[in-house]
């Protein structure tokens, strides 16, 4: 018992510390986007994701687990590559450099609500009524945050960057359920997957002649987004969700970084917190919840 316990505690460790540095990334993004565009950008924390992940492999002493893979296996991970990092940070980073940064976090944060809705022709998931409107709940959420809280005006801002958050959305929602069956071992099927992904956004670079050596400002961002967004805290999150006793234990934790990188935005960025953001946020999550009960006796899609 003294063990499971303490397995526990260790798992509330690695999964406050992923969330700590998830909550910091979206004053990350806005920071770097001041000194590089955003495909130098993706580019960049690119590269810095790869060595991370190749030297996490290493110390976890699984290269050798890279022959394992069959050609399906690596095809399947050079497809996933195209959605993330490369499509996904593309978009998601346009999507930033137009929109207030609180604006554009939460609005991606309504992913989970595009897995269930992509889930049904996807996985051939079923869906009620209830569980149809609370889709509709966090989705209003969203029209609240994009129009500020005119929603009756359904004036936009920004209606291209919201656009493109939504984009976002729907490509994570594609490789997270594309990549639900994979039996590989999670964090070297990652490294590949971001491995494979640099030839991909090589070619974006050249054709858009992009390419830059960045400022310092640009380099420390890149290398702060490639490590702790891309890199370790997903190693981390996925120890936690191995560690922990139950997955459900650690999974509900992840609906605090919104929270916190409103509170980092604001003090960092001087952002101020709208309204109308507040009224979203709850709006979104609470149609995650409703989802999440009115789905309970079935099986989990996020």
């Amino acid at each position: 018992m003294s063990l499971s316990f303490s397995n526990q505690n260790r798992a509330y460790i690695f999964a406050g510390i992923a969330i700590f540095f998830w909550s910091t990334v979206a004053t990350a993004f806005k920071l770097s986007l001041e000194h590089l565009e955003p495909i130098q950008l993706v580019f960049y924390s690119t590269i810095f994701s790869v060595l991370v992940l190749f030297f996490i492999v290493l110390f976890q002493g699984k290269l050798k687990l890279i022959k394992n893979f069959s050609k399906y296996a690596l095809l399947k991970c050079a497809f996933l590559a195209l959605l993330n990092p490369c499509l996904y940070y593309i978009i998601l980073f346009k999507g930033y450099d137009i929109l207030p940064a609180q604006e554009a976090m939460v609005i991606n944060f309504s992913w989970p609500v595009m897995i269930v809705i992509l889930s049904i022709p996807i996985l051939k998931q079923t869906i009620d009524i209830k569980s149809f409107l609370s889709i509709i709940v966090s989705y209003i959420g969203v029209v609240v945050i994009a129009s500020k809280g005119n929603v009756f005006s359904m004036q936009f801002e920004s209606p291209l960057g919201v656009i493109y958050i939504l984009i976002t959305t729907v490509i994570w929602a594609l490789f997270w359920l594309f990549n639900t069956k994979n039996s590989n071992d999670t964090v070297v099927s990652l490294f590949l997957i971001f491995l494979f992904s640099l030839p991909y956004i090589l070619l974006i670079v050249y054709f858009s002649n992009s390419f830059i050596i960045p400022s310092i400002e640009g380099f420390i961002g890149s290398a702060y987004i490639g490590l702790f967004e891309m890199g370790i805290s997903v190693v981390l999150w996925q120890v936690a969700l191995k560690t922990s006793t139950t997955v459900s234990r650690v999974a509900s934790l992840v609906f605090i970084t919104p929270f916190l990188s409103l509170l980092i935005l604001h003090f960092v960025l001087k952002e101020a917190i709208l309204t109308s953001t507040i009224i979203g946020v709850i709006l979104i999550f609470l149609g995650l919840f409703l989802q999440k009960y009115f789905t309970k006796k079935n099986s989990e899609v996020f």
